[in-house]
């Protein structure tokens, strides 16, 4: 079988601006980005349907049979049996969503998200987790944080904190070979730890879990971390960060508030820099919307 992640077009034009410079299933939740999830839960690699101008760098494989997964869906086991389930040419949704397609090479060709007419189809038994627009980033990575969680550190033994640290429920705590903490505090009691290789947390910095760290990313002295929060790969920390997601190889190394926020990319935040999810006169927050043109309420 041949996996292949799709841009539900709404959901990718929703999901701007971070999706200029990527496919839906590069969006990083949890620990791992949406396709890393999958091609955990496969077995096997993904290549990714989605805009044209992307597509240069994000190849597409097409094979003689092909699964089609909504790329903006989060795999789970229940949801991996219905699709493993699924007979040719039939179509799998949740509601209105499509969830997966299996089609043969003519038809993976030619397929449409945008005009896509389905045949035989399928409705889930199971309300599975999707990434529809960039709150729901940070207000599920808490699910999707512990999620990853289980699917990473499962049979596996972590490295040893040095006894400079505290650590709270140290069962929830998983650290990867190579990485650095010394002086620290993680509270692992209001939900798991995931620190990634290389990754180092400097001295006098206090944890709340649930919480991510990616692969050769710093904690930087004194940080003060709420989750769920994710930092992604090669990032520098600190200063007081609580419910947010930077997405990697970004900086927001110093003191500051940044809160229920998603960093993309390649951002710097420069000293002293604040955000509220609470405005002055206490109104709704809302968000610019590239699909209608115009400020949403984010809930």
């Amino acid at each position: 079988m041949n996996y292949i992640l799709f841009d539900p077009p709404e959901t990718w034009e929703n999901l701007l601006p971070l999706t200029f410079t990527r496919p839906v299933c590069e969006i990083r939740t949890g620990i791992l980005t949406t396709r890393e999830k999958w091609e955990k839960f496969l077995q096997s690699k993904a290549s990714i349907l989605t805009r044209s101008y992307l597509q240069t760098k994000f190849s597409l494989h097409i094979e003689d049979d092909n699964m089609l997964i909504n790329g903006s869906v989060l795999p789970d086991d229940s949801l991996l049996n219905e699709i493993g389930n699924l007979p040719a040419g039939t179509s799998l949704y949740a509601g209105d969503t499509l969830v997966a397609i299996r089609l043969d090479r003519a038809e993976a060709a030619a397929f449409d998200m945008g005009k896509y007419q389905h045949g035989d189809r399928v409705t889930l038994s199971i309300t599975p987790i999707v990434i529809a627009h960039p709150w729901d980033i940070f207000t599920l990575n808490g699910q999707a944080l512990e999620a990853d969680f289980q699917l990473l550190t499962k049979n596996r033994v972590s490295a040893e904190p040095s006894n400079t640290n505290i650590v709270l429920n140290p069962e929830n705590v998983f650290i990867e070979s190579d990485a650095r903490i010394e002086g620290a505090i993680l509270n692992a009691g209001t939900g798991p730890i995931y620190i990634g290789e290389h990754a180092e947390i400097m001295e006098g910095s206090a944890v709340r879990g649930p919480f991510a760290m990616g692969e050769y990313s710093t904690l930087k002295m004194g940080a003060k971390i709420y989750g769920p929060t994710t930092i992604g790969p090669f990032t520098r920390a600190g200063g007081e960060i609580k419910n947010s997601v930077i997405l990697g190889n970004s900086n927001k190394g110093h003191e500051g508030f940044l809160g229920h926020s998603v960093l993309g990319e390649w951002c710097n935040i420069g000293a002293d820099s604040n955000n509220s999810n609470l405005k002055n006169n206490y109104a709704e927050v809302k968000l610019w919307n590239y699909r209608e043109e115009k400020f949403v309420s984010t809930g």
